[in-house]
């Protein structure tokens, strides 16, 4: 396996249009790191120019501590699963699991000794002698998963493998990568859109929004302390609650002071006194609005959907949409009154004027 480097990495098409500025940052050797963003925030032009199938147009890129950047494909070491099978319709499993290796020159005994490992790692065993069409959606990722792994390559690169899944299936297979990421060792470079594939695989994630890296951490660190809004609001499902405001101290405690002349009270929380009067943007993850006699956020339940071990309620709070995530026991009925408190220990806050978290 290698360690993947990317220092100062552009790239500028010929129009203009910068789909990547500057992206730094290491992948250790045998990580699972993820790159998750929104459709069109250069995930996966990042990882096609760690493939070599995108040009670079300025920094640099190693792999294994070699410089890359006009090396082809072929030549880095690598191999990548793709969002589309790719399964050749005449070639059996086996054929397919294969191909690659025949193409390069390898004997016949390593070819075999390589399509049989593989089988057995993804459960294919049983249908080697079968074509794609005899396969199902979760059948013929694994085989996509199996030619790249028969190529026992430096670096894998995975490029949103699950989309044309189902939920059961996404969720199944992506179990599979994560216990064949943990059985090899491997160094992997994963592109997703779903923030839950992000969160459940990433040993870190590199999060992404127009062509910038937003934050690089572990999933726990990304969520608990968001380093601006955009990740804040990215991560989570249902996502953080925000609310814009002015922060005032006073008799009763602190609290935030939204436009129309509602009141956000922050029982038990503390900030710097150059906050007070300065405009916010307090974030509250759902479980942590919980119901409370003397919470003070009086809202009036909208929605109620429960979804098995919890459950959501969706509030409205002053013409604001809130959302708070609850265990599925007593729950209120649409229309109801309820007081609430935003949990003082896990509240952020952002600057609005740019979206940067404020303090640690």
């Amino acid at each position: 396996m290698a360690e993947v480097q990317l220092e100062d990495v552009r790239k500028v098409y010929d129009n203009g249009h910068v789909a990547v500025h500057g992206a730094t940052f290491d992948i250790a050797d045998g990580e699972l790191l993820v790159l998750v963003g929104p459709s069109g925030c250069g995930k996966s032009t990042l990882l096609r120019m760690i493939a070599g199938l995108e040009e670079i147009s300025a920094g640099t890129l190693r792999i294994g501590g070699r410089v890359v950047n006009d090396v082809a494909p072929r030549d880095r070491d690598i191999a990548m699963v793709f969002q589309s099978y790719a399964l050749y319709p005449h070639m059996t499993v086996a054929e397919n699991l294969a191909f690659g290796l025949k193409l390069r020159g390898h004997p016949r005994a390593e070819i075999e000794r390589r399509v049989r490992e593989a089988a057995a790692m993804l459960g294919l065993e049983s249908m080697l002698d079968k074509r794609p069409r005899e396969l199902s959606g979760g059948q013929r990722q694994r085989v996509a998963l199996g030619r790249a792994l028969v190529r026992e390559p430096a670096v894998f690169l995975l490029d949103e493998p699950l989309s044309n899944l189902d939920a059961k299936l996404r969720h199944s297979t992506r179990t599979e990568i994560a216990r064949l990421h943990q059985r090899l060792g491997a160094t992997m470079v994963y592109v997703t859109h779903d923030q839950v594939e992000a969160m459940t695989l990433g040993q870190r994630i590199v999060v992404l929004d127009g062509g910038r890296i937003q934050q690089i951490d572990t999933p726990m660190a990304l969520y608990q302390r968001p380093a601006n809004l955009f990740v804040a609001g990215f991560l989570g499902s249902p996502a953080m609650n925000m609310l814009e405001g002015e922060l005032r101290g006073g008799d009763g405690g602190l609290g935030l002071a939204l436009e129309g002349g509602a009141t956000v009270p922050l029982p038990g929380v503390e900030v710097p006194a150059a906050w007070l009067g300065r405009r916010v943007v307090l974030g509250v993850r759902p479980e942590h609005l919980q119901p409370h006699p003397r919470g003070g956020l009086r809202a009036r339940v909208e929605v109620v959907e429960p979804v098995g071990s919890e459950a959501y309620l969706h509030l409205d709070f002053a013409g604001r949409s809130l959302v708070a995530r609850l265990a599925p026991q007593d729950l209120p009925a649409p229309g109801a009154e309820l007081d609430l408190r935003a949990d003082p220990a896990h509240l952020h806050f952002f600057d609005p004027d740019g979206g940067a978290r404020l303090g640690p």
